[in-house]
C-alpha cells in the first residue's frame, strides 16, 4: 500500500504542477482539485487499511481493492489525447502509478489471507 500511495502521490503532483500542460484536460481542473482527488483516495485506502486491521476483512479489503482501483484511472489520460502527445515525465508517473496499483490488487486479491475474507 506505501508503494502505492506514493506512485499515486508522485502522478498527483506532477498533474498538479503540470496541468496545463497536460493535453486536453478539462478547463474546470485545478491544481487543488487533482490534491484533493489524491487525498479523497488516499482517505479511501487509509480506511480500508485500518478496518483490515480491526478484524473488518471484507469491508477492508473491499476499501483498499477500490483504492487499488483509483490508480488504473490514471490510464484515462489515454482518452484524452494519445501516448505520444504524453510527455516523458508524464507517461512515466501515468504508467508507474498504475504498475503500482496493479501490483496492490494482485497483492490483495492472491494474498492466502486474504482469501479467508
Amino acid at each position: 500500500m506505501l508503494a502505492y500511495c506514493a506512485a499515486s502521490l508522485l502522478h498527483h503532483v506532477h498533474n498538479a504542477t503540470f496541468l496545463h500542460e497536460y493535453p486536453n484536460m478539462p478547463v474546470w481542473l485545478t491544481s487543488a482539485g487533482v490534491y484533493a482527488a489524491w487525498a479523497g483516495e488516499s482517505a479511501i485506502g487509509i480506511a480500508g487499511y485500518v478496518l483490515l486491521r480491526r478484524g473488518y476483512r471484507v469491508f477492508g479489503l473491499t476499501l483498499i481493492v477500490l483504492y487499488g482501483a483509483f490508480g488504473l484511472g490514471g490510464l484515462m489520460h489515454y482518452d484524452l489525447a494519445p501516448l505520444a502527445r504524453h510527455s516523458l515525465a508524464m507517461n512515466a508517473t501515468i504508467w508507474i502509478e498504475a504498475a503500482a496499483a496493479i501490483l496492490l490488487l494482485a497483492t490483495v486479491v492472491f494474498h492466502p489471507r486474504a482469501a479467508k475474507a
